[in-house]
């Protein structure tokens, strides 16, 4: 397993009655996070946010390239990010201890806090396909390249990891400082994870590993 050090390129934030980050997005403009009760959209760039949608946001974010999906109320709800319009529905799996929420090859793939697990499910249904174990509390969860990452956040730290979707076998891992933690986790297809950071209020742009060429 590779290890190392995770490096913070850049924080945004804290935000005007932002008390908690939840789940993490990007719509390949903008960053998407969950703040409770608010999905806010920031531009990167200049570290504003432009606009907000009011919708129960208490865990994950996904984009699958046209909706938005946002957990709240043990729900995962489907919205069309230019109105804020809920879609659709579907039971969220961990009954209350859902965590990340990432989109990959036509799935849901949903963090277990508490239960140390990643579900695949199926989008129309809610159905889970199946369940990744892991040894960590999982909170963040995002598929870049075909890897599957993601965050974990215990009492003796957070750090990033890339796993064997099949195995859950942790194949590397990004230690965060000290006192940092990781709630919401998403990559923006380059170099760059953007990760949450639960009570500070502030959301973290961290250098992605460079993929190894084989």
């Amino acid at each position: 397993m590779k290890h190392s050090a995770a490096e913070i390129l850049r924080e945004y934030g804290p935000f005007p009655e932002v008390t908690d980050v939840a789940g993490v997005t990007f719509d390949g403009n903008h960053v998407w996070f969950a703040t409770g009760e608010r999905l806010n959209a920031l531009d990167p760039e200049s570290g504003d946010i432009l606009r907000s949608l009011d919708i129960a946001a208490q865990a994950g974010t996904a984009f699958d390239g046209k909706h938005l999906f946002q957990i709240g109320d043990a729900l995962i709800r489907k919205l069309d990010p230019r109105t804020g319009e809920v879609i659709a529905t579907i039971p969220a799996p961990g009954d209350g201890d859902d965590s990340g929420l990432a989109w990959a090859e036509g799935s849901l793939w949903v963090g277990q806090h508490r239960g140390r697990r990643i579900h695949q499910v199926d989008p129309e249904t809610g159905n889970v396909l199946r369940t990744i174990e892991s040894d960590r509390f999982v909170t963040g969860v995002t598929w870049v390249d075909g890897e599957l990452w993601h965050g974990t956040w215990d009492d003796d730290g957070s750090d990033l990891r890339h796993i064997d979707a099949q195995t859950g076998e942790v194949l590397e891992r990004l230690d965060m400082p000290e006192g940092t933690g990781i709630s919401g986790l998403e990559s923006d297809g380059g170099d760059r994870f953007f990760c949450g950071g639960g009570h500070s209020g502030k959301l973290r742009a961290v250098r992605r590993p460079k993929k190894d060429l084989k």
